[in-house]
């Protein structure tokens, strides 16, 4: 079950950078694009917990609701919203990628954990993956704009690093509460933020909400996007552990270059595929111990005695 939510996580997380974009092209203001998107998500799941009696409105009172809504959704997609009417979205996927780095790197530095050296080797290994498949395609243009874009997502992952490493003590704290509701609960938190932020800096035009690529946009992220992929990205940080379900980031262009190749035909060069090949490489050395667990050998059968 864990795979299979994984590799459904990865293909939805691995179309939000576009879909992001889309709408931001079509001239939806960012701030509040993401703020709608996550309240919006998180209202209709919590709702449905309550209904469900697997979640009370008094977790909404819980200030680590809050805490993990400012890290996990306003720090990471406030930046990435912002930062994608300035780089590209191939040069923010290389850029979010390197959020499993940054988990290992606090675990290390702040929280004084011992990292085993394979998983910071598969890290490595996974990020030369990702330039190396995403890169060829990439077309930088250099100005202060675009630093401050690269600079704001590399924050973001920042606190993107801290909400799930966060989450993971939030959830054993909360144990008793659905990871759907504690979920659904920092969305409402994270959106609410953004939408706050969005009234003191933007100017609401509806009218470019409502064309159909901003509208579309929208109604993706907020039911694929966030619904299903964070929902499963909280799910998977509860039954494993904060670096392996982050480990979407490197797949996430390597899906990208998938659909691009299947939907548009476009062409895969020998370094984009070797890119892919050094991708997935760098994911299995990272998770090695997990999948071992996952799918552990069968014990030989003894031997008949004759």
């Amino acid at each position: 079950m864990v795979i299979i939510n994984y590799a459904i996580m990865c293909l939805v997380f691995g179309t939000t950078f576009l879909a992001i974009k889309i709408g931001i092209d079509a001239g939806a203001p960012p701030f509040f694009s993401a703020g709608i998107r996550f309240f919006l998500a998180g209202l209709v799941l919590f709702l449905w917990m309550v209904w469900k009696k697997r979640a009370s409105f008094s977790l909404l009172l819980q200030k680590e609701m809050a805490i993990t809504g400012l890290c996990l959704t306003f720090g990471t997609f406030s930046t990435l919203y912002w930062a994608e009417q300035h780089v590209t979205s191939g040069a923010a996927a290389i850029l979010s990628a390197t959020g499993p780095m940054m988990i290992l790197l606090i675990q290390t530095a702040v929280l004084r954990e011992k990292i085993h050296g394979k998983a910071l080797l598969g890290c490595l290994i996974g990020f030369a993956g990702v330039i190396l498949l995403v890169f060829p395609q990439v077309s930088i243009t250099v100005s202060l704009l675009w630093l401050m874009g690269s600079a704001a997502i590399l924050l973001g992952e920042l606190f993107y690093a801290s909400g799930a490493l966060y989450s993971k003590k939030v959830i054993r704290r909360f144990s008793d509460a659905s990871p759907i509701a504690l979920n659904a609960a920092q969305m409402m938190y994270g959106g609410g933020i953004l939408l706050v932020l969005s009234l003191f800096t933007e100017e609401f035009r509806p009218e470019a909400m409502l064309t159909p690529a901003a509208a579309g946009s929208l109604l993706y992220l907020i039911v694929i996007g966030s619904m299903v992929g964070h929902t499963l990205f909280y799910w998977l940080v509860a039954k494993t552990n904060p670096v392996f379900p982050s480990t979407w980031l490197y797949l996430s262009p390597v899906i990208a270059m998938g659909l691009g190749s299947w939907l548009y035909q476009e062409h895969i060069s020998w370094v984009m595929a070797a890119g892919a090949l050094t991708t997935i490489t760098g994911i299995v050395i990272i998770n090695l111990d997990s999948l071992r667990q996952l799918f552990p050998r069968q014990r030989k059968a003894p031997e008949l005695a004759g």
